[in-house]
């Protein structure tokens, strides 16, 4: 099945009103953050550790959004990605609206920001992190169908019977929606992992560690099926992307983390 989108999907506007735009990348954010905070809100484990609605909110809205995974998403693109951009102009680290961040170093942005909290309120760092892990899936599969109602971070071109011709691709070919794929991949099958571990795992860690393991592989195989990016293309061995290189220490941290926690019990 061959589907032409649209120039909708090269819209990355819902709404716009003169000067004044509400796009699809801000609203798939915002209802990331809203289903992420009600989901903690009635998490069993920020119940354990004593968390109230009012701090879990700071925590999802100030400490996770904001400073985790926007700051640390944008800090991490442009040191990975647009390092050429930044040294040629170290203001563009703020160009915030002319799209830009890494999944990557909004995860480090978002563990930097967790132990300063947990810190701060005298909590486990490892249990919030636990509890934290089971609801990422949410907000990641809903950012992904953002990236692919922006036409954006589409996939390798297909020779198949199924894929989707992009307006926003200049060579007009038939590429995999891997936006879908990870939407799917990194959204729905992770959340049903994590959370069936949640369930039958009160080890310390082991959700967490669950989730650099199974994300960094579920997130490796499906960039077979993403684009590089254009300006890095492959950068191992003709065939790995940036996306993999960055998910093998992340699997192995994972390990690691997963070996000790075991060993705790």
């Amino acid at each position: 099945m061959i589907i032409e989108l649209s120039n909708f999907f090269n819209n990355p506007s819902i709404i716009k009103i003169g000067s004044f735009s509400i796009q699809y990348y801000a609203v798939t954010w915002a209802l990331s953050a809203f289903f992420i905070l009600i989901f903690l809100q009635r998490s069993r484990i920020i119940s354990e550790l004593h968390i109230n609605k009012e701090k879990v909110s700071d925590m999802v809205i100030f400490y996770g959004l904001f400073l985790g995974a926007i700051c640390g998403g944008r800090i991490g693109y442009m040191f990975v990605y647009g390092l050429d951009q930044l040294l040629a102009n170290p203001l563009s680290m703020f160009f915030v609206w002319q799209g830009g961040l890494s999944f990557h170093g909004g995860l480090l942005g978002v563990v930097i920001s967790l132990f300063y909290f947990a810190k701060k309120n005298h909590i486990s760092f490892l249990r919030l992190l636990d509890a934290v892990a089971v609801a990422m899936p949410i907000g990641l599969g809903l950012v992904r169908i953002g990236n692919f109602l922006n036409g954006e971070l589409y996939g390798r071109p297909t020779n198949g019977e199924w894929g989707f011709v992009f307006p926003t691709d200049p060579y007009g070919l038939l590429r995999h929606p891997s936006q879908l794929y990870e939407s799917f991949g990194e959204g729905i099958i992770l959340f049903l992992i994590l959370y069936f571990i949640s369930i039958y795992s009160k080890t310390i860690g082991v959700i967490s560690s669950s989730f650099l393991i199974f994300y960094g592989v579920i997130r490796f195989a499906i960039e077979y099926f993403r684009q590089p990016d254009s300006h890095l293309g492959y950068v191992a061995f003709d065939s790995l992307s940036m996306g993999q290189i960055l998910c093998i220490p992340m699997i192995i941290i994972g390990i690691i983390m997963f070996i000790f926690s075991r060993k705790k019990t």
